[in-house]
């Protein structure tokens, strides 16, 4: 398997991960020290553990679960052992008893390094 199939592979097991609300998947797919910017948060989270924090509050808190999520456009830029992913993200999901849906442009960053870290910390296999 090529490279850019490596990253489309990664790509989606990490949206399917997300869409089923599988939380051990969906995490595991980050390195430690993953960064996240959320527009809807007032600063980045610096690691997979202060997301996975947000993630657990907005469970406990408002009732958070994912009821689907799905990718298109996919765009993969391979540059040295960094490669960059980049997809539309339709999600629905369901937050203090009402359903939202969100349509977003994602941008995921990947290494091929399994010791180098990476910006959004993906790492592929």
């Amino acid at each position: 398997m090529n490279e850019r199939d490596q990253v489309l592979q990664a790509a989606a097991e990490l949206v399917a991960a997300f869409a089923r609300n599988d939380r051990e998947a969906y995490f595991g797919a980050f390195s430690a020290d993953a960064s996240f910017v959320f527009y809807t948060l007032e600063q980045p989270l610096l690691s997979r553990d202060a997301y996975q924090a947000l993630w657990d509050s907005w469970r406990a808190e408002d009732g958070f679960e994912v009821l689907a999520c799905t990718s298109s456009n996919a765009f993969v830029s391979l540059q040295g052992d960094v490669a960059i992913f980049i997809h539309d993200v339709a999600t629905e999901l369901r937050m203090q008893g009402e359903h939202h849906f969100t349509q977003e442009r994602e941008t995921n960053v990947y290494t091929t390094q399994a010791t180098s870290q990476d910006h959004h910390g993906h790492r592929l296999p």
